[in-house]
């Protein structure tokens, strides 16, 4: 069984026991979220697609770890203007393992 999450204005195809990296959560570490925004449960050929989401259907996951990805440079450049400027960014994500989903 899959299903098709909203979480941090990014979708996510999740399936029980997959470990995924998502925005930042604020939650404690070996506590449990629910996932309510649902866009769809899939299971073999039978599909449940929500108008926009489907009703009573949720994704429960066990949060492991919050954590920094690896730094991105932002270079801006303009040649022949001696203009040169130089940023780093690191994203906050929390690290989920989905435990259970509800088809509803």
């Amino acid at each position: 069984m899959y299903a098709v999450i909203v979480t941090g204005g990014k979708q996510y195809r999740v399936m029980q026991g997959e470990i995924l990296r998502v925005e930042l959560l604020q939650a404690a570490v070996d506590s449990t979220v629910q996932f309510d925004q649902v866009l769809m449960v899939g299971e073999g050929e039978t599909v449940k697609v929500g108008a926009p989401t489907v009703s009573g259907a949720s994704v429960s996951a066990k949060v492991r770890t919050h954590g920094r990805a690896d730094k991105i440079r932002i270079v801006k450049f303009r040649r022949r203007k001696h203009h040169r400027k130089q940023m780093g960014h690191r994203q906050h994500y929390t690290e989920v393992e989905i435990t259970g989903i509800q088809a509803g």
